[in-house]
């Protein structure tokens, strides 16, 4: 106590004399005066010193000296005890519980947020099942009136329903104009509505195949009048004695309907001549001819000089597409080791390679449409005839060994195909987007490290294989498309992607992109973009490789 009187016996005595400035200093590490605060100060300054030593004012303790000093000086105070004291002013479990409780508002409010949503689609659903109920029976007094009447039907009626040559007859200006289905059918679209939605931030599932390819089958809208225009012209072409092949180049390059698409790619890879006379007779020579190589080769996949090969094949085939259920079925698993291991077996120079088991995939796809209407996603092939499957397994085999025939070098000993491309990639993005290609180079960005995968399953494991099999449909319909302009599409595709690129800032974070596009909802018109894009640069670069090189 007796220390405690003398300090403030010390502060008392050398009030006038006490070191600091009690002017108002702002700046970063000063906060604006507060005249509240410091009234007294306010009070002082207002009042000139005085001259003569008169009156003396009222001494301070330090306390009060302190609390009204804006910039107090260190008086020695030991640097824990301020430690000390801002802990106690800012208290851990303090700030924990407010951030827990801040997380458990925000959970609950996005929960009761995803009840409103569910509660809202649910009510909708019902009013619009009442409504196709309601209009289902109007419709059938309306007929009951007509044939009361003894009214006919009109041409035009008659005409839609007579040449249509789409299953359900529909043929529309629009899809806004698709009319509705019977109400099993638009229960079925409601309730596969009400799935995609009942999750609100998970965007609308896109089927397997492409918008455009997959209009008249079930669940789907109405073919538009373009859409239908088009594949009649494709019909009207492949109808005739000998197909003009670079006429249908030229139409399949803006897509094929899926209608065609199996015999359109047939025609375009090479493995069926123009001439259709022809075409059964080479068909069923080259089916034959392949089973007489499962006989031939198959059974030596145990091999000691085969087993290497055929054990990388079992395990790359599960791991083909694991997401869609298709792939995963038993039948076609085996129907893809076989196709791999005999294509392994008549191209020793490459043998199998890793990623080719993913370029099987678009041909089997496509030729299994040849066969049914639904979707493929869920299908399951062993509902197909046998014959059937013999001729999807053969006609995939052979279209896939042309389109490797094209591009054999990328399987090479080194690789020394893809070695060029990603090369002559890193050239051209250079100069088509140099910020681009600096923002790689400042964060230490190998265009191999993420353009090998691009060019050895050319783009498959970026997009999703409804694109993939648009995107083969140009690839089909251009010159030296899989070994050429896939350069160009590549090129195009990663300076789409410029503004998510250059907000990278960091090693890991580009190689995450890069390797992640989020192309898991594209469609049609994205890759329509896309090649749009690739077709310019190629149209400026491809005749004049100097302009891309430095």
């Amino acid at each position: 106590m007796s220390s405690d009187g003398n300090k403030k016996q010390f502060w008392k005595r050398n009030a006038a004399k006490v070191p600091g400035s009690i002017q108002h200093v702002y700046g970063a590490q000063h906060p604006p005066f507060d005249p509240l605060l410091h009234a007294n100060l306010i009070k002082a300054g207002n009042k000139p010193p005085p001259a003569t030593p008169g009156k003396p004012k009222k001494a301070t303790t330090f306390q009060e000296f302190e609390s009204i000093t804006s910039d107090a000086w260190d008086v020695g105070d030991d640097d824990d005890e301020l430690l000390a004291m801002a802990a106690q002013n800012l208290n851990i479990e303090v700030v924990m519980e407010t951030a827990n409780k801040v997380i458990e508002n925000h959970s609950k409010q996005q929960e009761r947020q995803r009840l409103d949503d569910t509660t809202e689609l649910e009510q909708r659903e019902e009013d619009t099942q009442e409504e196709v109920a309601e209009n289902e029976e109007e419709d059938e007094e309306d007929e009951e009136d007509r044939v009361e009447e003894g009214d006919v039907t009109s041409p035009e009626v008659s005409f839609a329903s007579q040449s249509s040559p789409y299953s359900d007859g529909r043929l529309v200006k629009s899809h806004s104009e698709a009319p509705i289905g019977s109400p099993k059918d638009a229960a079925g679209e409601h309730a596969s509505l009400h799935r995609q939605r009942s999750l609100p931030h998970r965007p609308p599932v896109i089927p397997l195949v492409a918008r455009m390819a997959d209009q008249n089958t079930s669940g789907t809208p109405a073919m538009t009048e373009r859409e239908a225009s088009r594949l009649d012209k494709f019909k009207q072409l492949l109808a005739g004695p000998n197909t003009d092949l670079e006429e249908l180049r030229k139409l399949s390059w803006s897509g094929i309907p899926r209608q065609v698409r199996p015999i359109t790619w047939k025609l375009l890879s090479g493995y069926l001549p123009a001439n259709a006379e022809r075409r059964e007779s080479v068909l069923q020579r080259k089916r034959q001819e392949y089973f007489g190589f499962i006989q031939q080769y198959y059974d030596s996949r145990n091999d000691e000089h085969h087993q290497d090969t055929y054990r990388q094949i079992h395990i790359d085939i599960p791991r083909t597409n694991p997401l869609i259920p298709l792939f995963q079925q038993a039948s076609v698993q085996e129907i893809f080791e076989r196709i791999l291991f005999i294509w392994a077996i008549r191209h020793p120079a490459s043998g199998y390679v890793q990623g080719i088991n993913d370029l099987v995939t678009p041909f089997f796809v496509v030729y299994v449409f040849e066969y049914i209407e639904e979707e493929v996603e869920n299908f399951d092939v062993s509902s197909l005839q046998e014959e059937a499957l013999r001729n999807i397994e053969a006609d995939s085999f052979w279209c896939m060994s042309k389109l490797l025939d094209g591009i054999q070098d990328n399987y090479t000993f080194a690789q020394p195909g893809i070695q060029r491309k990603v090369k002559a990639l890193e050239e051209l993005v250079s100069r088509i987007d140099e910020s681009v290609h600096r923002h790689m180079q400042q964060y230490e960005v190998e265009y191999l490290q993420f353009a090998f995968r691009w060019m050895n399953n050319l783009l498959m494991r970026e997009l999703p294989l409804r694109c993939t099999i648009r995107l083969w449909d140009t690839y089909q319909a251009e010159p030296e498309g899989f070994s050429h302009f896939h350069l160009y599409v590549c090129a195009a595709f990663l300076v789409r992607w410029r503004k998510e690129i250059l907000e990278e800032r960091d090693f890991q974070g580009l190689m995450i992109l890069l390797q992640n596009l989020p192309t898991m909802h594209w469609g049609n018109e994205e890759v329509s973009v896309l090649l749009a894009e690739a077709y310019r640069l190629k149209f400026a670069f491809a005749d004049a490789p100097n302009h891309y090189k430095r």
